[in-house]
């Protein structure tokens, strides 16, 4: 009879050691199977003009960014200072424009500035699952074969800027 109550305190104890494990864990640390392998195949319209198209092809021949962001997406509004700092430093920044309005979107990058060379306007959300896209932002960086080097999920903050992410183009620059 006593053997009955050890199995709710055991099950009990487990499920809080499975908690405190996740608690402990930073999300943006979700290993990506993309890394090391080629850019996912697109072409899709741009958000900037509807009768262009912006594909995966364009983004081998240098290292650059991707960006997937979304006008209704506050932690996207919270890192464009930095996209628009990575581009005044001469990085290419491509974007994926994520299940957003069409209208919203232009009005986003004509109110904030506009950091990408070209976004693709990803309405349903498509092209994004296959870049394994947990939400908005994230950012993969590119090396010059199309080969995905880095992937980084969130908001880039002025720390991530200076000491992940133009470490690791500047790496890519060099090889």
């Amino acid at each position: 009879m006593k053997m009955v109550y050890f199995i709710p305190m055991g099950i009990f104890i487990a499920l809080s050691a499975l908690l405190l494990f996740g608690l402990s864990n930073d999300p943006r640390r979700v290993p990506s199977p993309l890394i090391n392998k080629p850019v996912p195949t697109f072409s899709l319209s741009t958000v900037e003009d509807q009768n262009k198209i912006f594909s995966s092809k364009e983004l081998t021949g240098q290292v650059a960014l991707v960006n997937i962001w979304a006008s209704w997406c506050r932690s996207c509004r919270a890192e464009h200072a930095i996209l628009e700092r990575l581009a005044g430093k001469g990085i290419p920044i491509y974007g994926i424009n994520y299940k957003d309005n069409l209208a919203d979107a232009k009005n986003w990058l004509q109110r904030y500035g506009n950091p990408y060379r070209k976004s693709a306007y990803d309405v349903q959300g498509k092209i994004g699952i296959e870049w394994g896209a947990y939400g908005t932002p994230e950012t993969f960086i590119i090396d010059t074969q199309g080969i995905i080097r880095y992937k980084h999920i969130g908001p880039i903050s002025k720390e991530d800027m200076d000491n992940i992410i133009l470490p690791v183009i500047a790496r890519l620059r060099t090889l």
